[in-house]
């Protein structure tokens, strides 16, 4: 069963009845948004469900969108937090994300700044690697981008999608990074991006998120998970309730092909590991449960079918 990111937008009356029939339709709650006197719900159901849904919350003015970005996690890297070297666009990036269904994290490193000296520590490329995909967001010239970049590259396993001031033609003379993607005009300016010249660029990195995170489902679909990220999502709601009690807006990130669980790894992933999930198979035998760079977190990493034999 495929399942289809989607984003319903609706009011709070009657509620319930939309919650309880994306559920008895197989659908997943991944996140929930109280804005006000509206919901926003950002859901992964099966693809034949969806018409059945929009059918159902006409009547509650209720609206589905598609949301390609819902169930992913990616991280949004730049050179230095330091006001001198913190582009701009880096906030509206990751605000644009999560504005689409992501779950966005930005990172600062510590040592990315100058051309000579910049660089990438062990932590941070582990970091990184944790997410789905990352976005690197540079300056404004093409010669810093050339000599930059390919210190931060080695070791990061992630699809990476880069953006700067040089335009794609330009950038691809003088430097041929091996990046999933590249986006141009967004360098480092001092405005907030407004215009609409401005968000257009950002449609334009949702657009190079939107293709990496397609072609990775598909990656996935070619040997299916044993078990969906959504649905353990679920039961470690169900059956740690201590996952309540996390004030994050994020309490439990899904991602493509795992978790990121915001519970300390040393007192809770045994417990995670022994969650049965069904016929006496545990999360342990489908999913490796590993301790995370970000803080004391889990994070766990849902083995492929061809690893298990396991589907449940």
């Amino acid at each position: 069963m495929i399942l289809v990111p989607i984003t319903y937008k609706g009011g709070v009356y009657r509620l319930d009845e939309i919650i309880d029939y994306i559920e008895d339709l197989g659908g997943y709650i991944v996140q929930r948004h109280n804005i006000a006197s509206e919901v926003v719900l950002q859901v992964l159901m099966p693809k034949e469900d969806i018409k059945r849904l929009i059918t159902f919350s006409r009547p509650l003015a209720g609206e589905i969108l598609e949301s390609p970005l819902v169930g992913t996690e990616i991280a949004v890297v730049i050179p230095s937090l330091e006001i001198h070297h913190l582009p701009h666009s880096a906030c509206d990036v990751a605000e644009y994300l999560r504005s689409h269904g992501s779950k966005s994290n930005m990172l600062g490193m510590a040592r990315g700044f100058g051309k000579r000296i910049a660089q990438m520590n062990d932590e941070e490329r582990d970091l990184i690697n944790e997410h789905d995909l990352a976005i690197f967001v540079l300056g404004n010239f093409a010669s810093c981008i050339e000599t930059k970049f390919p210190k931060f590259r080695p070791g990061i396993t992630v699809p990476i999608i880069l953006t700067g001031g040089p335009e794609r033609e330009i950038l691809e003379k003088q430097t041929n990074p091996p990046v999933a993607g590249y986006v141009g005009g967004l360098g480092r300016f001092m405005h907030r991006t407004q215009t609409e010249a401005d968000i257009h660029r950002l449609d334009l990195v949702i657009d190079e998120v939107i293709k990496v995170v397609e072609m990775r489902r598909q990656e996935i679909a070619n040997d299916p998970l044993s078990v969906s990220p959504a649905r353990l999502q679920a039961l470690i709601k169900q059956e740690l309730p201590e996952i309540e009690e996390v004030y994050s807006p994020s309490p439990i990130a899904v991602q493509l092909n795992g978790l990121r669980v915001k519970l300390s790894y040393p007192t809770y992933a045994q417990k995670v590991r022994d969650l049965v999930i069904e016929d006496e198979v545990k999360v342990g035998d489908v999913a490796d449960v590993l301790p995370s760079r970000m803080r004391d977190y889990i994070l766990i990493r849902i083995k492929p079918l061809s690893e298990t034999n396991i589907v449940v």
